[in-house]
């Protein structure tokens, strides 16, 4: 049975769909110090107009973010390794944890040094980071469309070609 055709036995209005929106993570290359050293990342989705970005961050022994503010709502499953924020370094993530970060929370990403392996988590962010410096000044944005430009010059840096992720529609006038 076609997607058409079970779009068609349902009475409401859907989106034409001709295939399923998928990527393989293991067809994904791994972009390398990407935000640091330790610190890489493979892009699911990258959707500038919806603000939502999707990406599996894996992160070294000692391997930090700067501290900052989400825009919007965080999810994150951790699949190996650990990591804490620095401000709560009694709640560890370990493999199986699943994070809830409502929008305007603010935290330091950190794996500790003592970590015996890469830690690696799927990270569902809507909106955006805003990044500052330990002395708290501006330090910058990371958000889908940043992290599209990033994707592309990390890619082009490390001898990649395009790389393969979902991403959103396109802003246009309609054909009227």
């Amino acid at each position: 049975m076609t997607a058409e055709l079970t779009a068609n036995k349902v009475p409401v209005a859907s989106l034409p769909q001709t295939e399923l929106l998928t990527v393989n993570v293991s067809e994904i290359p791994v972009l390398k110090d990407s935000l640091g050293p330790g610190i890489d990342f493979q892009p699911l989705l990258l959707d500038p107009e919806a603000g939502v970005w999707t990406v599996l961050g894996t992160f070294a022994p000692g391997a930090e973010l700067p501290i900052h503010l989400h825009t919007g709502p965080v999810h994150g499953y951790t699949l190996s390794g650990e990591w804490i924020y620095k401000e709560y370094p009694d709640q560890p993530q370990t493999a199986g944890s699943y994070l809830y970060e409502p929008a305007s929370s603010v935290h330091t990403f950190a794996v500790p040094d003592t970590a015996t392996e890469p830690t690696v988590v799927l990270f569902i962010v809507f909106g955006a980071n805003i990044n500052f410096t330990d002395d708290g000044q501006f330090h910058s944005v990371l958000d889908a469309v940043s992290v599209r430009k990033l994707t592309e010059q990390c890619a082009q840096a490390q001898g990649f070609g395009a790389i393969k992720y979902l991403t959103g529609g396109t802003a246009k006038f309609s054909d009227a």
